[in-house]
């Protein structure tokens, strides 16, 4: 029996576990398992690799996706340029287990929100900093997009406040794009705190959050007449990246 999982903190609502267990239901692969490892810190890891020594491997979701790379032997070329991983591969180097970085929600991202991006797509915010916003930044400015990230506590030139989304900024930006928890189940009710009333037509409104399918960030963006997609298709591109990559 392969062992494949996914860590991360907390897991209750986890979207991996259920969709590799129907899919392996679905296509027969009966030598496979996949389950949640919840880990109260990334230091925990090494642990968890010893007492489950069938393990194949991992998917990592917030908020391991940047500190899970200390433990890892190798990454590929996207994860190392972006700085975080979410696909861990196990890999036999003589008696050893060798574990390589992969980041696949690159290829999630990259092929849900290209069929919505226009030519003339020139700026784009992302909400939030962390490892799932290096993946989404690498793609819009592999687009040719001018990126800024917004941060509760912004650190350098490319990250800002909330305060600072002016009217101005939002109307030269085409794409925003939520990469935090805010407005995840149990708490619907949220959502960041952006100047909706400065939205349009023009705008494109992206939520990596799956659950609920449409978010309070979604809906105040749908009713200035944005166009809207939320971060289920992404899921779903990832994963099967990342059960290419086990397969190998």
């Amino acid at each position: 029996m392969k062992y494949f999982g996914l860590i991360g903190f907390p897991l209750s609502h986890s979207f991996s576990r259920g969709y590799f267990t129907e899919k392996f239901e679905r296509e027969g692969i009966r030598d496979c398992h996949y389950d949640n490892y919840p880990i109260e810190h990334i230091g925990l890891l090494p642990e968890l690799l010893t007492n489950k020594p069938g393990l194949a491997g991992l998917n990592v979701t917030i908020p391991y996706k940047k500190q899970v790379i200390a433990y890892l032997d190798e990454l590929d070329d996207e994860a190392q340029r972006v700085g975080a991983v979410n696909t861990i591969a196990f890999l036999k180097q003589g008696s050893r287990m060798y574990l390589k970085g992969y980041n696949t929600d690159i290829f999630g991202f990259r092929m849900s929100i290209s069929p919505i991006i226009r030519p003339h797509f020139r700026k784009a915010i992302i909400l939030g900093t962390g490892g799932a916003s290096k993946a989404v930044a690498f793609v819009l400015e592999s687009m040719g997009m001018d990126v800024s990230c917004v941060s509760r506590s912004p650190i350098g030139e490319k990250q800002i406040s909330y305060e600072q989304l002016s009217r101005e900024m939002i109307a030269h930006t085409q794409v925003i794009v939520n990469t935090s928890p805010v407005g995840m189940y149990p708490n619907i009710a949220d959502c960041p705190r952006i100047p909706y009333e400065f939205l349009t037509p023009d705008h494109v409104l992206f939520d990596l959050i799956y659950n609920p399918s449409e978010t309070r960030f979604l809906t105040r963006g749908k009713q200035q007449g944005a166009h809207i997609m939320n971060g289920l298709q992404m899921l779903h591109l990832q994963a099967e990246r990342s059960w290419d990559i086990w397969k190998g």
